[in-house]
C-alpha cells in the first residue's frame, strides 16, 4: 500500500487560529499514526494579504504543541521549494497545459465589468456567477488580445451532470454541475489561485489525504474536475467538522478563535491544547476525555472523525489545562509560579522576588490553578502593605448589604487581634475564622466574601487560612480595618 502523506497548508495572513491550527492536528495525527509523512507547505498566493512575521508564528505554534513535520520551507525535502510563491512556474505551466487541452481559457473581463455584472446579477435576483463572456473566444482571437491585454485563466467547468465527491467523513456528498461556476485558476498578476495551486502541489508532493475544514466542500467540484482534466488520480478527501462556539453558531474571534499563541501566553499547556483540540471532532471512544500525544498517535483514526459540528467549549479546555497542570512534579511548578510571577506581577513590586514565599504559595495554587496565566492575579495580594485595589461595593455584596459587612469585619478584627504573632498560624486562623459562625449566625460560605476581598481585594481566590498565615498579623489586621473604613 502507499504510505500515507498528509499536508498543512496554512497561509501567511497572520498568527495561526485555533480552529486553522485543529487541522494540522487532523492531518499529522493521521500520518503518524500510520507511520506516514506529514509535510508543511506555505499558500503565499494571496499576496495582497500576507502579513510580516506570520510564518514564524505557523512555525513557532506547531512547535508548542510538538508536531513535527517531514518536509517543508525550513527544512527542505524531495518536493522543495515548499512555499507557493517560489514555484509560480509550475502554475503556469499547468494552465498552459489546460488551455491548449480547451480545458481552460483566457478572460479578458475587467475588475468593473465583473462588478457591473455581479451588480447586475443581484438586481435580478439570480446566483452570481461568471457570465461566461470569454468561455468562447476563438483560439486565434485570445491568443492575439494576450499579447495586448492582461488577462486571468479561467478553468472550463462542465456544465452538465454531476460531480460526486466521496468524503471519508461523510460518505458521498453530490454536486450539480449545471450549478457551478468557471472560475479563476491563474491570476493576472501570474499567481495561482488555491484551486488550481493545490491540485498541482498535492499532486507531485504525493499527498495521499487532503484533510481539511468543512467550509472547503464547496469547492471540491472545482478540484475534482481539476484533477480529471489534468488526468490526475484525486487525492482521498476528509472534511472536518465545523467548530461552533457556545451559541451554535460558527467560531468566531469572540466565542474562542483566536491566535493560538494567545493561548499560549495566557497560560495553557501544550499537552492540553492538543487534547483538546483533538477532540473537536473525534474521540478514542465515548468515555475517554484525557488523551496523551503518545496514545494518540497509537489510536488515531479518520473512521472516529464525525461530521457533527464540533463545540468549542472553553470550560472543557480549562479543565483539561487543570488536569495536565496537576501532573506537574513540585519542583517543576515551583519553577513555574516563579517564572509566571517574576513575568506578570505589577512591574512597583520589587525583584527579584522572594523565592520562599513564593515556594510555600505554590502547593495552594498547584490544585487551584486553571491556567499558568491566573498564578500572578493569585498571588500579587502577598506582595505590598496594601490589598490590591477594589470597588468597597465588592465588600457588602455578597452579604446583603453594608451594615452586615461592617459587622463581619468587626467581628473579624476582634477575633484575629486576639492572636498573637507567635501564634499566627494556619491552624489558628482557621479556628479564629471558623469560630466566627457563632457570634455572626451564619455559616462560613455565606461571609467569607468579605475576608477574602479585603484580604485579597476579590471575593475568592487561595485558600483564605493559609493565605492569612502567609501573609502575617500585621498587614491582615490593617487590610481589614482599611476595608472597615471604606465602608463607613
Amino acid at each position: 500500500m502507499t504510505a500515507i502523506r498528509t499536508r498543512y497548508a496554512p497561509s501567511p495572513t497572520g498568527d495561526p487560529h485555533v480552529g486553522n491550527i485543529r487541522t494540522a492536528v487532523f492531518a499529522w495525527a493521521m500520518a503518524r499514526a500510520n507511520g506516514g509523512q506529514f509535510l508543511l507547505r506555505i499558500e503565499d498566493t494571496d499576496q495582497a494579504r500576507l502579513v510580516p512575521g506570520s510564518i514564524e508564528a505557523i512555525y513557532t505554534s506547531l512547535r508548542w504543541l510538538g508536531i513535527d513535520w517531514d518536509e517543508g520551507p525550513d527544512i527542505g525535502g524531495p518536493h522543495a521549494p515548499y512555499v507557493q510563491s517560489q514555484r509560480l512556474a509550475k502554475y503556469q505551466g499547468a494552465a498552459a497545459k489546460l488551455i491548449a487541452e480547451g480545458r481552460a481559457y483566457r478572460c479578458y473581463c475587467t475588475a468593473e465589468r465583473l462588478d457591473a455584472m455581479r451588480a447586475a446579477q443581484s438586481a435580478a435576483k439570480q446566483p452570481p456567477g461568471y457570465d461566461g463572456r470569454c468561455r468562447d473566444l476563438a483560439s486565434a482571437e485570445s491568443e492575439r488580445r494576450s499579447q495586448l491585454e492582461p488577462f486571468t485563466v479561467r478553468f472550463k467547468m462542465r456544465k452538465t451532470g454531476q460531480t460526486v465527491l466521496r468524503d471519508l467523513i461523510r460518505g458521498d456528498v453530490t454536486f450539480e454541475n449545471a450549478l457551478q461556476d468557471d472560475f479563476v485558476a491563474l491570476k493576472s498578476d501570474g499567481f495561482p489561485t488555491y484551486h488550481l495551486a493545490l491540485i498541482v502541489d498535492d499532486t507531485e508532493m504525493r499527498i495521499t489525504h487532503a484533510i481539511r475544514g468543512e467550509e472547503w466542500i464547496s469547492s471540491a467540484p472545482k478540484h475534482l474536475q481539476l484533477y480529471n482534466a489534468m488526468g490526475l488520480e484525486p487525492t482521498a478527501f476528509a472534511h472536518l467538522p465545523l467548530i461552533v462556539g457556545a451559541d451554535r453558531k460558527k467560531l468566531s474571534k469572540r466565542s474562542g478563535d483566536t491566535a493560538l499563541l494567545d493561548y499560549v501566553r495566557g497560560g495553557y499547556l501544550p499537552a492540553a491544547m492538543l487534547n483538546f483540540l483533538v477532540l473537536l471532532g473525534w474521540s478514542l471512544d465515548d468515555k475517554t476525555s484525557i488523551i496523551s500525544r503518545e496514545e494518540l498517535l497509537a489510536h488515531f483514526s479518520i473512521d472516529r472523525v464525525v461530521a457533527n459540528p464540533a463545540l468549542f467549549d472553553i470550560e472543557r479546555l480549562n479543565f483539561l489545562n487543570g488536569h495536565y497542570i496537576r501532573q506537574i512534579e513540585t519542583r517543576d511548578w515551583e519553577r513555574e509560579v516563579h517564572d509566571w510571577a517574576e513575568r506578570q506581577l505589577p512591574p512597583s513590586i520589587p525583584r527579584p522576588l522572594d523565592r520562599e514565599l513564593l515556594a510555600e504559595v505554590a502547593p495552594l495554587l498547584h490544585e487551584r490553578t486553571a491556567t499558568l496565566g491566573d498564578i500572578a492575579p493569585s498571588i500579587t495580594f502577598l506582595f505590598g502593605d496594601e490589598a490590591p485595589e477594589y470597588d468597597p461595593a465588592t465588600l457588602s455584596e455578597k452579604v446583603g448589604g453594608t451594615s452586615e459587612a461592617v459587622r463581619i469585619l468587626d467581628a473579624a478584627l476582634l477575633a484575629l487581634d486576639a492572636v498573637d504573632a507567635a501564634g499566627w498560624d494556619k491552624a489558628a486562623m482557621e479556628q479564629a475564622i471558623r469560630g466566627l459562625e457563632g457570634p455572626l449566625k451564619m455559616k462560613l460560605r455565606k461571609f467569607v466574601s468579605v475576608l477574602y476581598v479585603a484580604i485579597m481585594g476579590k471575593a475568592q481566590g487561595i485558600p483564605l487560612f493559609d493565605s492569612v498565615a502567609i501573609l502575617g498579623r500585621e498587614r491582615t489586621l490593617s487590610r481589614l480595618r482599611k476595608a472597615r473604613h471604606l465602608l463607613e
